[in-house]
């Protein structure tokens, strides 16, 4: 059985910091946060990803529209920084994770036409020269084409269009590598908080055309999997500000 102190040390050496609120959880079950820090060492100890690039992923996660977990944020971007993240590179992943809110197109869109085929859509209109076109550009660009999009860019190609220049930009801007891009996609459309299945299935395939390895990705869906302690992140303050109140 590990002493508190080495319990403090490997969580440390893991995380790159030992907050505060840790102390409240290690008093009142040491157990548990041994259990935690060896299953948040599993992709530190794979050791597939850069331990700079495993900050970014961790601040995609956080900083994703679906959790905003502001105090991760401040952290991932610290740590992140003392890894030698260049500013370019953490502005990247902020910018790739705020095409998450596209996916209130691309799942309602699907359904807006399920409602219009009950009223009696018979099928897609034949898309413009001006469709044609943006559907060229949007697969020169980001390097494929789904059927997700069809629907979209018949019925709203200026929105399409709006997203296609918003979402390519920090793919001709940004430093990251093609599979570092589709990664940090995975990394918050497999996030508990958001669990986006043909978004998730759409970037593992790009992520291995780009050359990505499959423990690589495996690496990214760990680092997301540990969001389920943030429960412990927010409540455990409160517990310690409770508990010293009474003392």
């Amino acid at each position: 059985m590990a002493t508190e102190d080495e319990i403090k040390a490997q969580f440390t050496a893991v995380h790159g910091e030992w907050p505060e609120y840790w102390e409240t959880v290690l008093a009142i079950d040491p157990d548990f946060v041994a259990a935690y820090t060896a299953m948040a060492e599993v992709p530190v100890r794979k050791g597939l990803l850069t331990e700079k690039f495993r900050a970014l992923v961790r601040l995609a996660v956080d900083s994703a529209a679906t959790h905003l977990d502001a105090g991760g944020v401040a952290g991932h971007v610290r740590r992140a920084l003392d890894l030698g993240a260049t500013p370019a590179e953490v502005l990247e992943v902020l910018e790739l994770t705020a095409t998450v809110g596209i996916h209130a197109m691309n799942i309602g869109v699907p359904l807006l036409v399920e409602v219009l085929e009950e009223r009696g859509r018979t099928g897609p209109a034949p898309l413009t020269e001006h469709q044609e076109e943006l559907k060229a550009w949007f697969t020169r660009e980001r390097g494929y084409w789904h059927d997700f999009w069809n629907e979209m860019l018949e019925l709203d190609p200026e929105m399409f269009e709006a997203y296609t220049r918003f979402s390519t930009t920090p793919w001709k801007t940004g430093p990251l590598t093609p599979a570092e891009k589709e990664l940090i996609y995975i990394s918050y459309d497999i996030a508990a908080t958001h669990l986006y299945v043909p978004g998730t299935k759409l970037h593992i395939r790009n992520a291995l055309n780009h050359g990505a390895s499959v423990g690589e990705i495996l690496e990214v869906m760990e680092l997301s999997s540990l969001i389920g302690i943030k429960s412990v992140a927010v409540a455990a303050p409160v517990l310690a500000e409770e508990l010293a109140k009474r003392t």
